[in-house]
């Protein structure tokens, strides 16, 4: 079960790091396009479904989009938005 206490910004980092399964140690990696961190696009899908496993949720077709999954940032913000709707989770 996943540990609410860690905070969102530091389960997406490991997230990423199993998707692309190598260490993210830049802090500014966070607001880099994923692209230029070496994600790809089969990392992607991984890390896509990892993130509705981690945080309990279904992520909408229309929000799967490369803006919302450019940089951690952007994932970040879709968890919380998504996290706070009725009926998620």
């Amino acid at each position: 079960m996943d540990n609410p206490k860690r905070g969102t910004r530091e389960r997406l980092i490991g997230l990423v790091e199993q998707a692309l399964k190598t260490p993210v140690e830049d802090p500014a990696s966070y607001d880099r396009p994923l692209s230029e961190i070496g994600m790809t696009s089969l990392a992607m899908v991984t890390f896509l479904l990892a993130v509705e496993v981690e945080f309990d949720l279904v992520i909408p077709q229309s929000d799967i989009t490369p803006a919302n999954f450019e940089s951690l940032a952007a994932v970040e913000a879709l968890v919380s938005r998504l996290a706070v709707k009725p009926g998620a989770g």
